[in-house]
């Protein structure tokens, strides 16, 4: 049975961080392969990037092991990709990957108690370290899970897409096929933005 670890979030963009992040799950024999799925609008996260550029920009930057996935993206809630799943590769078995300063209101979820029958991979991050994880987990009575070995990642997406037009300060973050594509439809936006004002005059 393929073990394929489950990598849910906005991407927006994709960085070296979460590349790192996948490649170590498969590198320290935890799944098999990683699947990312660029997941739409939390309620903290506004104004996303369409799916089809972060999807496009997460397979310019995918390597050996990682899956870019184009078909669960649309779905709310991460129980809900996992029952699907379930419904669609009963052959595979799935685990969640997600960041320790996830933990401490998991329990605030849609539907955790069933994400609790997965295994879980989790990094410590943040105050998380391995120590909570190993109380929070105790706190849920669950034993199936694992924890990543991986050093501190301070790369955010929020960094990048707020130093844009600064490379020398993001180059170490982000691929530059990545970069390349950001810029691309930053022109877009400002050809549109420039486009829509001279019909405007003009009307």
């Amino acid at each position: 049975m393929n073990r394929i670890g489950i990598y849910c979030g906005s991407f927006d963009p994709v960085h070296k961080g979460h590349i790192a992040i996948a490649r170590a799950c498969v590198e320290q024999d935890l799944v098999d392969e990683v699947w990312i799925i660029a997941t739409g609008a939390y309620w903290d996260k506004n104004d996303l990037t369409p799916f089809s550029e972060r999807i496009a920009m997460l397979k310019m930057a995918a390597k050996e092991g990682i899956v870019i996935d184009e078909t669960y993206n649309e779905l709310p809630y991460t129980y809900q990709i996992f029952e699907q799943l379930e419904n669609d590769h009963p052959d595979k078995r799935f685990s969640l990957i997600l960041g320790g300063d996830n933990l401490p209101r998991f329990d605030q979820w849609r539907n955790y108690e069933y994400l609790l029958n997965f295994d879980f991979i989790i990094l410590p991050r943040g105050e998380i370290d391995e120590k909570e994880v190993k109380e929070i987990m105790k706190k849920f009575n669950k034993e199936n899970y694992a924890i990543l070995k991986l050093e501190p990642i301070a790369i955010s997406s929020t960094f990048i897409r707020e130093h844009l037009h600064d490379y020398e300060a993001i180059k170490d973050m982000i691929d530059k096929k990545v970069y390349d594509h950001l810029i691309g439809m930053e022109r877009k936006k400002e050809y549109a933005t420039r486009d829509h004002k001279s019909a405007s005059s003009a009307g």
